[in-house]
């Protein structure tokens, strides 16, 4: 049964553990949460202030992941300027934000790229937390060792950390040599510190894309999980597009708005995923028997005929969630020249941080138009394949 709610009943475990695990975080999310749902059913492309900002702070990432829509394989990243991958915004300029977004208490999400490659990202840390804001930062962990001490210090509240396997499968599919293993060095050297200090923060979340290298050992990374003291693991189902799906959001973006999408071109297969689909409802089914500290979700949690049809055939609608999006009122991505996006892949830039404040962008009239066709169509072709968003709200 699909969901017409603020919150799609098929999230509801992932939801209740976060409130176990940060009581005052959840409470203060789904305030947000029900303000923005308010101002999308009845507000005519207004919203209220944004649960999550995310700063996208650089462009530049020291992997190369194969799967990934940024440097993959057909990355939209490999075809951008130097001068255009070099671009990332001033600390004092992210303070200015931060003091303004402060009264309304968003979540702030550090994102890239890879963040830890900003000179200035355990600055904006610490400046989120002065001000009394949630910070998270989503990372490949390369460079985590490095930083342990100043991360327990600085009061982060969560690091999200990308793992596509054990070992071997995670080193091919970063394409580096050596990055487990210096990820694991950070983590093992975190999880002790936090005990040395009797300190539960930062959380450990792990991020796994499963994938054709990565679907028959999916309890192998639940047991890594386990290991380096994570809190949550998400499974999340792989994003993949055709090309026509492309071209056809791309020519209808033209008509509505005046300009081309091109950055979903980034997750663009020749053909479907080569998964074996008994051997991953094998060990979805071995991951919901496992008894472990850790707890586990399958993100988007779609049905067993879902997933086979999801993974079989390019054309894709959920029987199960609400296919109607509530991203643009929940959500904003901050870039690395101050421009401000609905979602990171969708080249649509209502305003600039760099000429006029977050609030005025916000809620001007570009944004609220973009949020009308949003709700109009309920959501964009690419949006079924291309975006986790789509099914979080």
């Amino acid at each position: 049964m699909k969901s017409i709610s603020i919150i799609p009943r098929k999230n509801l475990g992932r939801i209740i553990r976060k409130a176990i695990q940060d009581p005052v975080f959840a409470y203060n999310s789904f305030r947000r949460r029900f303000l923005s749902f308010l101002t999308y059913k009845f507000a005519d492309g207004y919203s209220a202030f944004p649960e999550t900002i995310s700063l996208f702070l650089t462009r530049r990432c020291n992997l190369k992941c194969g799967m990934c829509g940024q440097w993959g394989e057909r990355g939209v990243f490999r075809n951008y300027s130097p001068d255009i991958l070099k671009q990332q915004l001033e600390l004092s300029t992210i303070k200015k934000l931060l003091c303004e977004c402060k009264p309304y208490r968003p979540t702030i999400t550090l994102f890239g790229g890879e963040p830890m490659l900003h000179p200035d990202w355990l600055g904006i840390v610490r400046a989120a937390k002065e001000n009394g804001l949630r910070c998270n930062i989503v990372t490949n962990a390369v460079l985590l060792h490095q930083h342990v001490n100043e991360i327990v210090d600085s009061g982060l509240d969560e690091i999200i950390f990308s793992l596509d396997g054990p070992r071997e499968v995670h080193d091919i599919s970063r394409g580096v040599p050596g990055t487990f293993d210096r990820a694991m060095e950070g983590f093992a050297r975190l999880r002790e510190i936090k005990e040395q200090r009797g300190q539960k923060k930062p959380f450990v979340t792990i991020n796994t894309t499963i994938n054709q290298y990565n679907h028959h050992c999916l309890t192998e990374i639940a047991e890594i999980a386990e290991c380096i003291g994570a809190y949550h693991l998400n499974l999340h189902h792989l994003l993949f597009l055709s090309q026509g799906t492309c071209e056809r959001h791309d020519k209808f973006f033209q008509q509505r708005f005046g300009q081309p999408s091109p950055d979903w071109f980034g997750f663009v297969h020749d053909t479907l995923p080569a998964l074996d689909l008994d051997v991953l409802f094998r060990e979805m089914d071995k991951i919901h028997q496992r008894q472990s500290g850790v707890s586990v979700s399958f993100y988007p949690n779609f049905e067993e005929d879902e997933i086979r049809k999801y993974y079989t055939e390019w054309e894709f609608e959920s029987k199960s969630y609400a296919n109607r999006c509530l991203s643009p009122w929940m959500v904003a991505y901050i870039f690395p020249d101050g421009s401000v996006r609905p979602y990171h892949s969708m080249n649509y830039e209502p305003g600039n941080v760099l000429t006029e404040s977050f609030t005025k962008i916000w809620n001007n009239q570009k944004y609220r138009e973009y949020r009308r066709v949003v709700k109009e169509i309920g959501k964009f072709e690419v949006c079924s394949k291309g975006c986790t968003e789509l099914y979080r709200y």
